[in-house]
C-alpha cells in the first residue's frame, strides 16, 4: 500500500466508513495536516492531486482507545522507560489502537515518578510512532484491600492529607485518570481533590455501599473501572457498585471483553442495560501479552498464562492478555453491530477522557486516528494523526 508523508494529504477511497450516524459504503475520506478534512459519500467527489489509497471495500473504524493497559511484549509500565513504552505503542498500533493510557498498579513513589517521566518523554517526542500516549492511569493506590485482585497491597494508601498524593505525578497537557474505592479512609476527600484538579475519577476495587457511592458521584466520580470485576457483586437486597452503576445513566463504565473476566452473556447484559454510549472496552493487558502461554514475573509474583486466563499464586485473575482488537472481535462475535462496537472501542473512551471533541469518531475536523479492518476483523492498517503507523 502507498503511504503518505507527514505533510502531504492522503485520500482513502472505496471504503466502508463507520461514522456516528451509521455505515457509509463505498465512501472516501481525505486527511490533511493530521485531520479528517472531508468525508465523501461517493468517490467521484474526491480531489485528485493527493496520495490515494484504495481500501478495496475494507472498513474504516475510528482508532481504538485503550484507557486501561499495564503493558505488553514483556514491558511493564511500572518498570520501564520511554523506550519500553515505545515498544508497547508500536505493538498497540498493530492491534488497531491509536491512543492509550499507560496504567500503573500501586507501587513506591519513585516507581510512579519514573513512569511519569517516561510517559512525558514519549509524549514530547514528535517523531514517535505507534499509539499515542494520552497520559497516565493510576489504578490505586486508594483502593480496598478486600477487593485487591492482583494489585500490590503493601502499596495501598489512605488519604489523610495532600502528602498522601506523593508520587501521583501530573504531566503537562496530559490526561490523568485514577481508579479508587470511595469507602477507604479519605476516599470522598481524595475524589473531590482529584476532580478539582481535572482528573477523571473512576470507582473500582471497591465494596462501597450506596450512600458512599452517591457521595463519590457528588464529589466528582464519573466512571467505573472493569465493571463487575474486583467489586462486590449484585445482590437483590444489596445492589452495591454493580446495581448502582447500572442505575445511574450519568456514570460510564468499562469492561474487559475477553470471555474470562465476564461471561459473554454478562457482556451482552451490560451493553443492553447501559448502552454503547456508556460502555468502554478496555484490555487491562499485562506485560506477558503477546508472548503466549507460560509463567511470567509480574509485580513481584509469578503470573501464569494459559490461553486468555491469567492467574497468580492465590488463584486471582491477574489482568488480561488480550488487546483491544480482541475485545472488538469478541463483541462482534456476540452479534453487536460494528457501529455500536466502534462506540465502545473509540467514542465512549474518548468521552470518558474528555477528548471527544478531538478524537474517538470519524468526523470532519477531528484527528485522523483511524483503524482499517478486513472482513474477518483483522487490522490491515492503522493511522495515527494522519500517519500510517503499521
Amino acid at each position: 500500500m502507498a503511504m503518505s508523508n507527514r505533510n502531504k494529504p492522503l485520500l482513502l477511497y472505496n471504503a466502508n466508513i463507520i461514522t456516528q450516524d451509521g455505515l457509509l459504503e463505498g465512501a472516501s475520506l481525505l486527511i490533511e495536516n493530521g485531520r479528517i478534512a472531508r468525508i465523501f459519500a461517493a468517490n467521484k467527489d474526491a480531489p485528485r492531486e493527493v496520495d490515494a489509497l484504495d481500501l478495496e471495500g475494507l472498513t474504516l473504524w475510528p482508532g481504538f482507545i485503550d484507557l486501561h493497559i499495564h503493558g505488553a511484549l514483556g514491558v511493564d509500565v511500572n518498570n520501564t522507560d520511554a523506550d519500553g513504552l515505545r515498544v508497547v505503542a508500536r505493538y498497540l498500533a498493530g492491534q488497531g489502537v491509536t491512543a492509550w493510557l499507560p496504567t500503573l498498579v500501586p507501587g513506591p513513589v519513585e516507581e510512579y515518578r519514573r513512569a511519569a517521566r517516561a510517559a512525558g518523554e514519549l509524549r514530547r517526542d514528535e517523531a514517535a510512532t505507534g499509539a499515542r500516549v494520552l497520559g497516565l492511569h493510576y489504578e490505586g493506590p486508594f483502593v480496598n484491600e478486600q477487593q485487591c485482585g492482583a494489585l500490590r497491597v503493601p502499596y495501598f494508601r489512605k488519604f489523610e492529607g495532600l502528602t498522601d498524593l506523593d508520587g501521583l505525578e501530573e504531566i503537562a497537557g496530559a490526561v490523568h485518570l485514577t481508579t479508587l474505592a470511595p469507602e477507604v479512609t479519605g476516599g470522598i476527600a481524595v475524589t473531590r481533590e482529584l476532580a478539582r484538579r481535572g482528573w477523571v475519577v473512576s470507582l473500582g476495587h471497591t465494596r462501597a455501599d450506596l450512600e458512599t457511592l452517591d457521595a463519590a458521584l457528588a464529589a466528582g466520580a464519573s466512571h467505573i473501572t472493569h465493571f463487575m470485576n474486583a467489586m462486590t457483586p449484585l445482590h437483590h437486597r444489596a445492589p452495591g457498585p454493580v446495581g448502582w452503576g447500572l442505575a445511574h445513566d450519568e456514570i460510564t463504565c468499562d469492561i474487559i471483553a475477553d470471555g474470562v473476566h465476564l461471561h459473554p452473556l454478562a457482556l451482552q447484559l451490560i451493553v443492553k442495560a447501559k448502552g454503547a454510549s456508556r460502555v468502554a472496552l478496555i484490555s487491562d493487558a499485562v506485560a506477558p501479552t503477546g508472548l503466549g502461554n507460560g509463567d511470567f514475573s509480574v509485580w513481584g509474583e509469578t503470573i501464569s498464562v494459559a490461553g486468555r486466563l491469567t492467574s497468580n499464586a492465590q488463584g486471582s485473575i491477574a489482568g488480561s492478555v488480550i488487546s483491544l482488537l480482541d475485545a472488538v472481535q469478541m463483541m462482534l462475535s456476540l452479534g453487536l453491530p460494528p457501529v455500536m462496537v466502534a462506540q465502545m472501542a473509540a467514542t465512549t473512551p474518548a468521552r470518558v477522557l474528555r477528548l471527544d471533541a478531538e478524537t474517538g469518531s470519524i468526523s470532519e475536523g477531528k484527528r485522523a486516528d483511524l483503524t482499517i479492518l478486513d472482513e474477518a476483523g483483522n487490522v490491515s492498517l492503522t493511522i495515527v494523526g494522519g500517519n500510517v503507523s503499521n
